[in-house]
């Protein structure tokens, strides 16, 4: 909207449109008393190259224009960019022409005449159209400014998911040298589990700073990445398995992905390690399925089976991890006993 003469103490300029001199003199007369600077236009195309010129600060538009009328005229001055208000003038009772002025995008209107009284409404009209136009200049102006500010935050916030995913990829890095560097077995493999744990989350910030997501994830894109990774650092002679995703397109919030990841990536590194005899080649499903509130996650493969009463293999961190990992999203693990192989199963709420 153009900027009110009236903001900066000038006066307030009105584009007067009719083809009657005599009621344009008396219009800049009375309207002049109450503050307002007239410009006169006998006809629609000199109104429109005044405007064009800029300066106006609103419009008061005849309806009758010798061969033309307002109605043709309304469309050509709301069409330009930030045109002024309009105040839509008309002699006749017809209510349909205020109807079709106001649907046009006038401002209002007002019934023509020479007595006081309309100097006095027209003022009015012209008052309330141009508070409307710098309410409308001030909320345009103070929404920039928000999504000026939204932008940058979104901005820094990117920068610091890219830089914490960089780290932890240098992290992560530097145990994959620690552990080609360690010829104990069992240190190799713990650091191993360390490096995937780091990706697991390392892959949330990457995806938050590439997808400029802020404070969500959507869950079936992060996991298909997160577990091609894990397929293609787990796969080999020994453990010649692969790893098949079915899950629903679904936003869920940051931390609780992060969870997630680490459950699913614990699950599946379990499966890998532990569901098949050495050399042969097995199936790994990841399942997720949101029903109402809740995110159901399934993690199962057909191989040698799990009893959780069993004695845990290895050293046990990841069961600890699984279960602080469920807890810390008020749930926890279960397993199917009927299921051939396992199937591990976490329900949790979304909200």
């Amino acid at each position: 909207m153009s900027e009110s003469s009236g903001d900066t103490g000038a006066p307030i300029r009105i584009l007067y449109i009719d083809d009657d001199e005599a009621l344009a003199q008396l219009m800049q007369k009375n309207l002049g008393r109450r503050g307002f600077t007239l410009e006169w236009a006998s006809d629609g195309a000199t109104g429109l190259t005044l405007l064009a010129e800029g300066g106006i600060d609103a419009v008061v538009l005849d309806h009758v224009l010798g061969a033309e009328t307002g109605l043709e005229i309304l469309p050509r001055i709301v069409a330009m960019p930030d045109h002024p208000p309009v105040i839509y003038a008309t002699g006749s009772d017809d209510t349909s022409i205020a109807v079709a002025a106001l649907k046009a995008g006038a401002d209002d209107y007002v019934l023509k005449g020479i007595s006081p009284d309309y100097f006095d409404l027209l003022a009015a009209a012209l008052e309330q159209g141009l508070e409307r136009a710098r309410f409308l200049r001030d909320t345009a102006q103070a929404q920039e400014v928000i999504r000026q500010q939204r932008d940058h935050a979104e901005m820094l916030l990117a920068e610091v998911n890219h830089r914490i995913a960089n780290s932890l990829g240098l992290v992560g890095a530097l145990i994959r040298m620690q552990s080609s560097m360690t010829s104990d077995q069992v240190a190799i493999d713990a650091l191993q589990e360390t490096q995937m744990r780091i990706n697991a989350i390392a892959s949330v910030h990457r995806r938050l700073y590439t997808n400029r997501q802020v404070g969500t994830v959507q869950v079936d894109e992060y996991l298909s990445s997160l577990l091609t990774e894990l397929e293609a650092s787990m796969r080999d002679e020994k453990r010649p398995h692969r790893v098949v995703l079915s899950a629903q397109p679904i936003n869920l919030a940051t931390d609780k992905v992060i969870t997630l990841g680490l459950i699913v990536s614990e699950l599946v590194t379990n499966a890998f390690k532990y569901a098949y005899p050495d050399g042969d080649p097995g199936e790994i499903n990841v399942i997720v399925e949101q029903e109402d509130d809740a995110l159901k996650v399934i993690v199962e493969d057909d191989g040698q089976g799990f009893d959780p009463s069993d004695p845990v293999k290895g050293t046990g961190l990841g069961m600890k991890i699984l279960n602080a990992m469920a807890g810390s999203l008020k749930s926890e693990l279960s397993y199917d006993p009927e299921h051939r192989g396992t199937r591990a199963i976490l329900v949790f709420s979304v909200s």
